[in-house]
């Protein structure tokens, strides 16, 4: 039987061909399928805004009041004082109007001025010509404490012995101020010290280029248990 087609219109040489072209067209939709991205989608309500008015912030300003100025002072009145054409004129006092160059001037001599150095009541000396001294000297000063010192019964119990310093002011008339521990032993030894010291009579004061001054004393006083 004679074939009816033609050699060019036979597809079956070309079978291949298409083949080849079907398989790059399904891979390469199977490529764009598995690469294709897809977006949910968001719908926007423009309807629910509302604008709001945002106010400036606004600074208080304050407004300073200033005092008014002080009232100026009252004028000053100056008092002058009428004297009377008869007030009488020393005559020791004398004023030459018609001087010249050629007056002779006599030299003005300036009176002769005392410089009396006063010392000041509340001054207080530690060292001055003349030392303060217990009337009788130093003599009568110890026996006055041996006879007044009562030994305090903690510090005998106690067994403390020691020096006590103490200092006082001996005023202008004498008599002994001020009267502190310097350094004490304790035990009741210092208010002893004090006590006895407050009950000394009046000194004899000391003395500064001839004038009662006040002066600063120190005193040990000894405190020793007998035996």
């Amino acid at each position: 039987m004679e074939a009816k087609k033609t050699p060019k219109a036979d597809l079956e040489t070309k079978r291949a061909l298409f083949v080849q072209i079907g398989l790059i067209v399904a891979l390469s939709a199977m490529l764009v399928a598995f690469e294709w991205k897809s977006y949910d989608k968001v719908q926007f309500d423009m309807t629910g805004r509302t604008a709001e008015a945002v106010e400036d912030d606004l600074i208080e300003i304050t407004q300073q009041n200033k005092p008014p100025p002080p009232p100026a002072p009252p004028p000053t009145t100056t008092l002058i004082n009428i004297v009377q054409d008869d007030v009488e004129v020393d005559d020791d006092f004398m004023i030459d109007a018609e001087a010249n160059q050629l007056t002779e001037i006599p030299t003005y001599v300036p009176p002769a001025v005392t410089e009396e150095e006063e010392v000041a009541e509340t001054e207080i000396f530690t060292v001055v010509e003349t030392s303060p001294s217990f009337p009788g000297g130093d003599e009568a000063r110890i026996r006055f404490l041996t006879n007044n010192i009562k030994y305090p019964q903690m510090a005998r119990e106690s067994s403390i012995q020691g020096t006590v310093y103490v200092t006082f002011v001996v005023e202008r008339d004498g008599a002994v101020t001020d009267v502190r521990v310097l350094r004490g032993i304790g035990g009741g030894c210092d208010e002893e010290a004090i006590r006895v010291i407050k009950a000394m009579p009046r000194w004899s004061p000391g003395k500064q280029r001839g004038k009662p001054v006040r002066v600063q004393f120190n005193m040990p006083i000894k405190f020793t248990l007998a035996g």
